[in-house]
């Protein structure tokens, strides 16, 4: 794919970077693997709003893509390449010897026709899925699982992978894309290759309308609020309250941890990239 550029009759236009997807298919998705998707307006189960600026936007059917790819020993054909509006990569449809159908994230240079195959042994082909303990050394792979039976968690975003380090014992070593090495079970499965679109992280929206149509609503500054509603909000003038950048509950913008999972932290062999401070 490649990205799409606009003549600069309006000033939308004049900045406006989309990805082409004139190669992919046109007409509607599988019927029986989609399903209806409400929107949450960002509120949780109880009407409490808990994820700001967020709303509105075009209406989506759910794609049920599997990622666990348990359906094994069986070639598929890929019937067709899809966009799905739920995530950044493409999906694509399989269809199995036994006329059963499947989504599955599509990698880069996977093409209508081809065959994918899942299970222990396979050979090392883009799209295939197998156990970790069966994929050489140096190979990039998607959606990785992170215990064995857990469908894939690592590596689902478009143009996304990580890589195999080595083995150690009954782990694989894998270099993510932050930098992190982590030791994942060697049963655990992983699929070849690539993911697709990676000139998503060149959009360009254009317009605030195109936010909108995203799900995405206007957002306001805290220096521009009430104390009551923000803590950098009030004072005389422009002023951000004396105090380092914090977020709408309090929690420092400027390198605060999060992590507080100890009982995994033993799987780190090294810890991710630093990010470098702005010049």
């Amino acid at each position: 794919m490649t990205l799409k550029t606009f003549k600069p009759y309006t000033k939308s236009t004049r900045g406006t970077i989309l990805i082409d997807r004139s190669g992919l298919w046109t007409g509607g998705p599988y019927k029986p693997l989609v399903s209806a998707k409400n929107s949450m307006r960002g509120r949780n189960n109880n009407g409490h709003l808990t994820s700001i600026n967020t709303g509105g936007g075009h209406k989506k059917m759910y794609r049920h893509v599997d990622f666990y790819r348990k359906k094994f020993d069986m070639p598929a054909t890929v019937q067709r390449i899809e966009y799905d509006p739920n995530r950044t990569c493409y999906i694509m449809l399989v269809k199995f010897e036994d006329g059963t159908h499947a989504y599955y994230l599509a990698p880069q240079k996977i093409n209508v026709g081809d065959k994918v195959e899942n299970g222990s042994n396979k050979e090392i082909k883009i799209g295939n899925c197998m156990p970790l303990r069966d994929i050489p050394v140096g190979i990039n792979i998607h959606n990785v699982e992170m215990h064995p039976g857990g469908g894939g968690k690592i590596a689902r975003s478009a143009g996304s992978y990580v890589t195999i380090q080595g083995l150690d014992g009954n782990y694989a070593l894998l270099k993510l894309s932050s930098g992190e090495i982590r030791k994942i079970d060697s049963r655990s499965l992983a699929t070849i290759g690539i993911l697709s679109n990676p000139d998503q992280k060149n959009i360009k929206i254009g317009k605030a309308g195109r936010s909108r149509w995203l799900g995405r609503r206007p957002h306001t500054r805290g220096v521009a609020k009430n104390p009551v509603d923000h803590p950098h909000g009030g004072g005389e003038g422009k002023t951000s309250g004396g105090r380092h950048p914090v977020s709408r509950t309090g929690q420092s913008a400027k390198g605060f941890k999060t992590r507080n999972n100890k009982r995994t932290d033993k799987f780190i062999v090294k810890r991710r990239n630093k990010r470098k401070d702005a010049q």
